[in-house]
């Protein structure tokens, strides 16, 4: 990705489709996503299954390609003026809402006021800003109080929270508070009264959508064409039911098939297995720095001495080491912000003694920690059940309690002791492209209450992110970015768990699957 890119207003890619007809709707497709969507708002949630069923709805002023470069998707095109201070942002004419309004302007601004409350890269934009206005119906004004060429990454990015545009009448409503009501303007409709919690959503193509009429379609950007008059999601956390499903036509697309079963759908001619996130699944165990021991950075470095990331990708997707990585730290590997700085600190074997060491000096005196573990989400359950097993090892009391993910995903925002329904550690799972820079690792903030779940307070990690907004190119940006991993490896945020290759499965007459994340514009069946 490149970290400094304006991007030219109007431009498009090489492929110029000078008219496109929106396909007719031809069936029903069925889909079994990870877990449920505990939470519908996108705003309000940074788990991917969340973000997944908000791009069926909703969509963005520009979006990410396959390959992370960001292209216009509601905007026709921009104006930097003023030394890169001020952008003029036209939307694209006949942009209309589920509901028939037409998107405007002030539909704009309210939804990325909201958005910027929320997401870790929106804080900056909005700090460098003076003023968001509509200039007029089709024209969104940012004046700036310095310049910020990463504009448009932010407002299309791959990974939550996504800057979703929604009328304003829902936009604005506080941050804080979620909005129930899915109105978007994207290629699918939200089905509202026939969904069943834990069991069901459904998606209904919206004939008023106008898709791009150039690009090529490409995971956010580009044209989107919607194939199926219905999207149903049917929630499947029993991984035998799911794939019995997807093989015997049941359901059309498996999003995360357990890997004990990817040998089994390998030989069956009517599925087809498929790596569509070359970026990978970050491990994540996550610490609470309001409560209890883990807000001791003694008890978190030694929680990371103890932990074998062999060991969590191991359990997590098998012993074939083509499926993973170990010696993961902060930043994605191979990628022009990782580096091998403080690397050291992920022993294999772990040193346990030298965890118990740590513990020991830390005046940590056995008291519980409860860990947050999803039983309908196997790569986490897995995860969950070594780390757990590590850290007994090393000395320390864990309560690992299994419930739900929607529930997980409540009671990590629960701030309270966890005779109130808190927490010590949580664990999950990031898009490994969330890894490719401070920006986007949301996890990898020291920001406090403001932070994600969590709310690890390092102030030095705030500094250094800033100072890698502003650095004048990508060597700089190396630099401090190698020094944020020393810091974050002394402070421990979140103990990374290793990095995974994850397989989606659907049936064989399907084509047109986009890279990067399940979407469901451009797929059809053959």
């Amino acid at each position: 990705m490149t970290t400094r890119r304006g991007f030219l207003a109007g431009m498009a890619s090489s492929v110029c489709l000078p008219s496109i007809v929106r396909a007719q709707g031809t069936s029903t497709l069925k889909f079994a996503p990870q877990s449920d969507v505990a939470i519908l708002d996108p705003i309000m949630s940074v788990s991917y299954v969340t973000r997944n069923h908000a791009l069926m709805i909703f969509d963005t002023l520009y979006g990410a390609d396959e390959h992370n470069r960001t292209q216009p998707q509601m905007v026709e095109g921009h104006r930097v003026e003023q030394d890169g201070r001020q952008w003029t942002l036209t939307l694209r004419e006949g942009l209309r809402f589920h509901d028939g309004s037409p998107v405007l302007a002030r539909d704009v601004v309210a939804s990325v006021k909201r958005w910027w409350k929320r997401d870790n890269v929106g804080q900056v934009l909005a700090a460098v800003t003076d003023e968001l206005s509509a200039a007029s119906d089709r024209e969104v004004r940012f004046r700036l109080k310095s310049p910020f060429p990463m504009l448009p990454d932010a407002l299309g990015k791959f990974g939550t929270n996504n800057a979703v545009i929604m009328p304003e009448r829902l936009a604005l409503t506080e941050a804080t508070v979620q909005v129930t009501e899915m109105v978007g303007s994207g290629p699918y409709r939200f089905v509202a009264d026939e969904r069943v919690p834990g069991s069901r959503l459904v998606y209904a193509k919206f004939d008023g959508y106008v898709p791009r009429q150039s690009g090529t379609t490409s995971a956010l950007a580009g044209p989107k064409i919607a194939h199926f008059d219905r999207v149903e999601w049917v929630v499947m956390p029993d991984v035998a039911t799911a794939a019995s499903a997807l093989q015997t036509g049941e359901i059309d697309w498996w999003e995360q098939p357990a890997s004990d079963y990817w040998d089994l759908l390998a030989v069956n001619k009517n599925v087809k297995l498929d790596l569509i996130d070359s970026f990978g699944s970050a491990g994540v165990v996550r610490f609470n720095f309001l409560q209890g021991p883990t807000s001791n950075v003694l008890v978190r470095r030694a929680a990371l001495a103890a932990i074998s990331q062999r060991d969590v990708m191991t359990a997590v997707i098998g012993e074939d080491a083509q499926r993973w990585k170990d010696k993961v730290g902060y930043f994605l590997p191979g990628t022009p912000m990782a580096s091998e700085t403080g690397l050291d600190a992920l022993k294999e074997p772990p040193d346990r003694e030298a965890a118990k060491r740590l513990l020991k000096e830390s005046g940590y005196k056995g008291e519980p920690l409860v860990y947050l573990v999803p039983g309908d989400v196997a790569t986490i359950k897995a995860q969950g059940e070594v780390v757990t097993d590590a850290l007994k090892q090393a000395g320390f009391n864990v309560d690992m309690q299994v419930m739900d993910w929607g529930t997980v995903l409540t009671r990590a925002n629960n701030r309270q002791g966890p005779d109130k329904g808190g927490w010590h550690l949580v664990g999950t799972f990031t898009a490994g492209v969330g890894l490719l820079n401070p920006s986007s690792n949301n996890f990898l903030r020291g920001s406090g209450t403001s932070a994600i779940f969590g709310w690890s307070e390092i102030p030095r990690l705030e500094e250094l992110r800033m100072d890698w907004f502003r650095a004048p190119d990508e060597k700089a940006q190396a630099a401090i970015c190698a020094e944020i991993q020393r810091v974050a490896f002394e402070t421990v945020p979140y103990a990374p768990t290793g990095l995974y290759f994850q397989q989606t499965a659907y049936r064989s007459n399907l084509t047109g699957v986009q890279k990067g994340l399940p979407l469901f514009y451009g797929v059809r069946r053959a």
